[in-house]
């Protein structure tokens, strides 16, 4: 079998997997924290749980910040509860969340809109406006309109868009 080149070639992939994992073995324990990683397995593991925005450009400690405000999101994500935790964990100060959304016994559900919500930030952060957008817009689910209001000001929707 060693004289098949598939099968050598199949082996080797293992091997340098395997040769990187023991040249390393006192620093394997940390790579997935995000306060000691290296920069690369940081925005690795930022795509690995699907926070958009993390780029090289980006300040390592500001990326460090982001995966963790996304990380402790995770399990939220989709409710009022997770959009806090998300903008506060970007935006690094308080935020508000309000959603015409809940829970309602089978018979009694609102017969008005509930598919809105307004998340207000007292700024954006180290962000752009336009990056805190892109942000909300992608974890508010589709059929819900959104509003952002950073600062007392409404930065999303935009006049000139009109609402999502």
């Amino acid at each position: 079998m060693v004289a098949e080149d598939f099968f050598a070639r199949f082996v080797r992939i293992f091997q340098a997997e395997a040769e990187t994992l023991l040249a390393h073995p006192d620093s394997l324990p940390h790579l997935a924290d995000p306060r000691l990683a290296p920069p690369e397995m940081v925005r690795y593991l930022a795509r690995w749980i699907g926070l958009p925005g993390l780029d090289a450009d980006l300040p390592d400690d500001l990326q460090r910040d982001l995966l963790v405000a996304g990380a402790a999101a995770l399990p939220w994500r989709g409710t009022a509860h997770g959009l806090r935790l998300l903008l506060e964990g970007y935006t690094g100060g308080p935020a508000r969340v309000v959603d015409g959304g809940g829970v309602h016994p089978l018979g009694e559900e609102p017969d008005d809109d509930t598919a809105w919500v307004r998340l207000e930030a007292t700024t954006p952060g180290r962000l752009t406006q336009d990056e805190l957008v892109e942000l909300v817009r992608a974890e508010v689910p589709a059929h819900v309109r959104v509003e952002l209001v950073v600062g007392g000001r409404t930065v999303w929707p935009r006049p000139e868009e009109g609402s999502r």
